[in-house]
């Protein structure tokens, strides 16, 4: 009974981070400030290192004004291939096997009875860590391991730039196994040989690197 209720305490605390990561991850719109008070009410539920990495984010966004806030976001994830918020990026680049790669998340969320988002890749970090706190987390957990390398490579990146998302990022690892050392051969072989790139023979519609935002959107 002790372990079933530890199991249920992990898996509610994994699910409130996973949904103020999403919040923090989004980009900053009108609703900048609000998204950062509720991930400010998420947080009154959470504790040891996770709450003080996502704290960290909340904090170091807070200071920032709108408009900075949102230059910053384009040029961190948009302008910055190596931080894109794309888990396919990394294994399809821009190539038509990406579409394919997708249809894994695409299936996952049907599987769990909802649809797939209109206005956002399936595979958009902040999307797919919403269906895991709100919808299935089992199912988003296993997105989350089978995509760990895409996300480790992006917690490097923006470490290494000195990102304020990059500790809402390393609290979404702290959620998931411990890495091994496949994990990281895997991730140092995907940083040493970039996302794939086609350059004949695309089909009309191809998802590329995340495309710049502009306010209001």
């Amino acid at each position: 009974m002790k372990l079933l209720k530890r199991q249920r305490e992990s898996t509610l605390e994994h699910r409130l981070v996973w949904q103020t990561a999403a919040l923090l991850l989004a980009y900053p719109d009108e609703q900048f400030a609000e998204r950062l008070a509720t991930a400010d009410e998420l947080l009154a539920h959470v504790s040891g290192s996770v709450a003080d990495l996502l704290g960290t984010t909340v904090a170091e966004l807070r200071a920032l004004e709108p408009m900075r806030a949102a230059v910053g976001y384009v040029d961190t994830f948009d302008m910055r291939r190596r931080s894109t918020l794309y888990l396919t990026y990394w294994t399809a680049g821009d190539t038509r096997n990406r579409g394919s790669h997708m249809l894994a998340f695409t299936h996952t969320y049907r599987e769990a009875g909802v649809s797939p988002p209109e206005r956002e890749a399936p595979d958009y970090l902040p999307v797919v860590l919403e269906f895991a706190a709100t919808v299935d987390p089992a199912a988003g957990r296993r997105l989350l391991i089978d995509h760990r390398a895409p996300i480790d490579l992006l917690c490097d990146a923006l470490r290494h730039a000195g990102s304020p998302y990059a500790h809402a990022v390393a609290a979404v690892c702290e959620t998931l196994p411990v890495r091994t050392d496949r994990d990281a051969q895997r991730a140092l072989q995907l940083a040493a040989a970039g996302p794939p790139t086609e350059s004949v023979g695309l089909q009309p519609f191809t998802l590329t690197v995340p495309p710049r935002r502009v306010q209001g959107e």
